[in-house]
């Protein structure tokens, strides 16, 4: 037994290196350097530490603005997406007829450069001195005033940033639901075809109890997901997020690190490991109500 368990160490041991140098000790890192204040990168001092940077970060407007947008975007996007990708997998389990094909269409968005369907958005969104964009075309075919969507209204940015994060998530949502649709066995629907259960019934005792842990699994991922959200936003407004009002926490850290306030390392460590206790927290609350919900 001891030379199998040995075995088995040896075999996990290049995965656990992997996982020490590339993610926990860089954590480790990062958590140090939140309390270290004053820190210069240039000489690797600092004067002292403490509380300050968390403290600083805390009342940062551009940071306070930063969570609200990503909290919003978690909010609205997750359960949406997830309706929606639940919605259309059902359609493509229903139907025989040129199936692989609509699975296929539905998947190319998540294959498409994030940034090429960034800039198709700001075609569709964006007004210019030569066009308002076709979705403007569409509300002026209705009698509505066009909006400009992406230098517009607070609102108005925050529906194209929504719009654009659910479109980019859905293929991979609607492709794992329906592989978990595929899965379920045929017999417990034939079993409620001959009790003459209805539709609804069948959805909410057999189709949704078995599909629930990869629901589960999508619900835990897109929270993720979404509070790392920052390269959809750079797709649609530009690198100056903080000027459009549109910045997440993780472009806020590359900001603190790397943008035009960039240099604050402790600031962007102390940012860091805020969303990293957010992220936490949430996970196990998912965790909790999954214990009850989640049939495996």
């Amino acid at each position: 037994m001891g030379k199998k368990n040995g075995k088995g160490w040896l075999y996990l041991l290049p995965a656990i290196l992997f996982l020490g140098v590339f993610m926990v000790y860089p954590l480790i890192d990062v958590f140090i350097y939140s309390f270290e204040e004053g820190y210069n990168s240039a000489s690797q001092t600092y004067f002292g530490t403490g509380l300050y940077n968390y403290s600083y970060v805390l009342h940062d407007p551009y940071f306070l603005q930063a969570l609200k947008n990503t909290f919003l975007l978690v909010i609205i996007t997750v359960p949406i997406s997830t309706g929606f990708a639940l919605l259309i997998s059902l359609a493509l389990n229903s139907i025989n007829p040129l199936k692989k094909f609509f699975q296929t269409v539905y998947f190319l968005p998540y294959v498409t450069n994030t940034l090429a369907v960034g800039l198709v958005f700001m075609i569709l969104f964006k007004k210019t001195a030569y066009s308002d964009g076709l979705v403007n075309l569409l509300i002026h075919w209705f009698g509505g005033a066009s909006v400009d969507f992406i230098e517009g209204p607070y609102w108005a940015k925050l529906f194209v940033l929504c719009f654009y994060t659910i479109w980019i998530v859905l293929p991979f949502k609607v492709l794992i639901l329906t592989s978990a649709l595929a899965s379920v066995n045929q017999n417990y629907y034939d079993a409620a075809k001959m009790d003459g259960t209805s539709s609804m019934r069948v959805f909410t005792r057999i189709t949704l109890p078995m599909i629930s842990p990869m629901i589960f699994y999508l619900v835990i991922t897109g929270f993720i997901g979404a509070f790392k959200a920052y390269s959809d936003a750079v797709a649609l407004f530009g690198t100056n997020l903080n000027a459009a009002e549109m910045n997440t926490i993780v472009g806020y850290v590359y900001d603190m690190l790397y943008g035009n306030s960039g240099g604050y390392p402790s600031f962007a460590s102390a940012a860091a490991i805020i969303l990293f206790a957010v992220v936490m927290t949430i996970t196990c609350i998912n965790l909790m109500i999954s214990r009850k919900n989640v049939h495996y």
